[in-house]
């Protein structure tokens, strides 16, 4: 069983093979030892090597050099620094693409993608995995037995293609065929009579180019992800062949990725790794001025985004993560060059370990001098001498040093649970419920109903757990689930927006965890549609009428926010200015009590949110998407009482907690602003990075600009 070192793993990529190799500024040997010789002041205690370079490992078809990473692993090693090897297979040598042009992939049917960039390959095709295979066969034998080396990461950031190949697609027809068996099976469970889509045979089924079949896309796509998962599982049983048993197999996910199903692709790994890339300056000031319509991609934006990102990398296995990349200096762009304020680096590797980030580490360690990425700035700038960012990782090394095994591995606490859809996903990127600013369909609408509910929480000070619907309840029989009594007692209060593809068995585990006792909270689009996005003939929300208390038939697109207000009397008192917006369900209440409403002439004869008592438990819905004062209200209600017990904090101030693997529990406070701030401890505690002086509750604590404290109590 892998094992990781008992502490938060420090350090950064590390690509020697990408210095200059002549002129004045090459020293043969010395930069690899100067290079290393700072990351041992700095405290790193990890670098990974070697994923980007397969033209480097084999510059010609069957002709390899292993030996110039020796010195690097050499050195490391010396240094007391830990080694993650990569399989180079995302980034294909020239040679390859020449002789076997077949492999290129396609992004449309016929469609080739141009060579030149990276991941332009069918992964699936015979001839690469054949050279795929033959090269980490030799990369690994050469290194697994290194004692620098601490683990392997196989491929990079994958799935950032859906292939359109021939052979991806004549698997796809095979795949269907397994599945529903017969044509008439398949004609019946898609809806295929509709437009005279019916197929006479499986030569009949068109390729995915023009599809406007929803049952087809959301078919395709789990397809999709389901070939990026077997690839990369195939690479981690090939190296696991050579791995010693305590050297871990992971792969980093860019979760944006369009063919990644974490939760899936993570299930033949060690451990899930994540690249958190995050907007830095103002971008993570509080209170948070990020506009309510900023739509988060690869590189987030705002500190409740910067939260959320690390919630989801640990929902992919309920398990603590690594940080594979991560802020140095400027990210992406040339345009984007908005290198971090002094302290932010701190601040937000401490926000990615208090919520489970068992390694921190930053892409990557030189600023390149050409390429696509020469401004994507990494520890060192171009001029290879340490600055402001090597300075602030390096009081970051000394703190996560002096933290020790304390940090490693945390369970982050959860006020809130929020229920992740995949599938849902995908059907809303290419059937879209919402519409952008101009009236075109919004590819992100899924999160756009989600994200509010996450940043509602965050602003309210709870703390969220993501957990994806399959690890409450797999209808497949695949992964063993939760019972409904058992997530009571671990999520005890579910939110579940926008899970509109589910099947009837997960909808009935729903209503059986509220009526064990639960608060299961549903949001807009959940349970309208089946298993295969079929609209269901119930009326909405299908099976969970009952457990819900409404029904409705009826919904509408909103174009602008409107005005709600709690119900008088009622246990939610909004402040004014409180809004629906995006959506809003005609919610008809046949045994349920309405908590706020429209003020609006028409919507207003609906409620926007009502509750029901179910069995033990209790079943909210919320029938639109939540502006954030209503989205901030709402958690407040569900969780009378947050779990991190520091209470009346500053606006500038955020409190995480979690329990550390010797149990006991650690408290991280960040202050996201130019304003120093007092806080008061809510109980006795040890501050873990001056010395381990106690605290007494009730004492003042002072934190800077852009600050962070770390504390630990029993």
């Amino acid at each position: 069983m892998a094992v990781l070192p008992a502490r938060v793993l420090f350090g950064a990529a590390y690509y020697h093979e990408y210095q200059p190799t002549h002129g004045p500024e090459y020293r043969p040997g010395e930069q690899l030892k100067a290079d290393l010789d700072l990351m041992a002041d700095a405290r790193f205690t990890v670098i990974r090597v070697g994923e980007s370079v397969w033209s480097t490992w084999e510059p010609e078809n069957g002709r390899f050099d292993l030996d110039w990473l020796e010195p690097v692993l050499d050195g490391a090693h010396e240094r007391g620094i830990g080694v993650v090897l990569g399989t180079p297979t995302y980034a294909v040598p020239p040679w390859l693409a020449r002789q076997y042009p077949e492999i290129t992939g396609e992004r449309a049917t016929g469609q080739r993608i141009g060579w030149g960039a990276r991941q332009e390959v069918d992964f699936t095709h015979p001839a690469f995995r054949f050279h795929a295979e033959r090269v980490i066969r030799k990369i690994v034998a050469r290194y697994a037995g290194h004692p620098a080396v601490i683990g392997f990461q196989v491929d990079n950031e994958p799935g950032n293609e859906l292939l359109h190949n021939r052979g991806v697609f004549e698997r796809f027809v095979d795949h269907l065929r397994e599945k529903y068996g017969d044509i008439e099976t398949l004609n019946r469970e898609w809806g295929l009579v509709y437009w005279s889509h019916r197929l006479s045979a499986w030569a009949d089924l068109w390729t995915p180019d023009g599809n406007v079949q929803p049952q087809y896309d959301v078919a395709w796509r789990e397809f999709q992800a389901r070939q990026v998962t077997e690839f990369i599982g195939w690479q981690a049983d090939i190296v696991r062949e050579y791995a010693n048993p305590d050297q871990f197999v992971t792969t980093c996910i860019s979760y944006t990725r369009p063919a990644v199903q974490d939760d899936e692709l993570t299930d033949r790994l060690d451990i899930a790794s994540g690249n958190p890339y995050y907007d830095m300056q103002d971008a993570l000031a509080l209170p948070d001025r990020t506009p309510d319509a900023h739509a988060q991609r690869w590189r987030t934006t705002g500190v409740w985004a910067l939260y959320q990102t690390a919630d989801w990398m640990f929902s992919s296995k309920q398990a603590p993560f690594l940080v594979t990349e991560t802020n140095a200096s400027s990210i992406g762009e040339p345009w984007h060059n908005r290198p971090a304020y002094d302290g932010q680096w701190r601040q937000a590797a401490w926000a990615l370990v208090g919520r489970g980030a068992r390694m921190i580490e930053y892409w990557h360690w030189h600023t390149l001098h050409f390429g696509a990425e020469t401004y994507w700035g990494g520890v060192l700038p171009h001029s290879g001498r340490p600055g402001r960012t090597y300075a602030e990782l390096a009081r970051l090394g000394a703190e996560l040093d002096a933290a020790g095994p304390l940090v490693a591995g945390l369970e982050p606490d959860a006020d809130i649970t929020l229920v992740y859809s995949t599938p849902s996903k995908w059907l809303m990127q290419k059937y879209p419920p919402l519409a952008t600013g101009d009236g075109g369909p919004d590819d992100t609408a899924y999160h756009r109903i989600f994200d509010p509910f996450y940043r509602g929480a965050f602003d309210a000070g709870r703390q969220v757990r993501i957990v994806h619907a399959r690890q409450l309840h797999d209808p497949s029989g695949e992964r063993e689930g939760l019972s409904p009594e058992e997530a009571v007692v671990r999520h005890p209060v579910l939110v579940v927006p926008a899970l509109y593809v589910v099947d009837d068995t997960t909808l009935d585990w729903l209503a059986a965890y509220a009526h064990a006792g639960g608060h299961l909270v549903l949001g807009p689009r959940t349970a309208y549609a089946d298993h295969e996005a079929r609209a269901r003939h119930e009326p909405a929300p299908g099976r969970l009428v009952d457990a819900a208390g409404v029904t409705y038939d009826e919904f509408s697109n909103l174009t602008d926010g409107i005005p709600v207000r709690g119900v008088p009397g009622g246990p939610l008192q909004l402040p004014d200015g409180a809004t629906a917006s995006h959506w809003a369900d005609g919610l008809t209440v046949t045994d349920a009590e309405p908590l706020v409403t429209y003020d609006h002439p028409h919507f207003g004869r609906w409620p926007a949110v009502t509750t029901r008592r179910h069995g033990s438990g209790q079943v909210t819905y919320v029938g639109t998407v939540p502006g954030r004062d209503l989205a901030r209200e709402l958690a407040t209600w569900l969780t009378p009482a947050a779990r991190s017990a520091w209470g009346n904090l500053p606006v500038s101030v955020t409190a995480t907690t979690g329990t550390a693997e010797d149990g006991r529990r650690v408290h991280i406070v960040h202050n996201w602003s130019w304003e120093p701030v007092r806080v008061t401890a809510p109980a006795d505690l040890t501050d873990v990075l001056n010395g381990g002086s106690p605290v007494a509750a009730g004492s003042q604590l002072e934190l800077g600009a852009w600050d962070v404290r770390v504390f630990s109590s029993n």
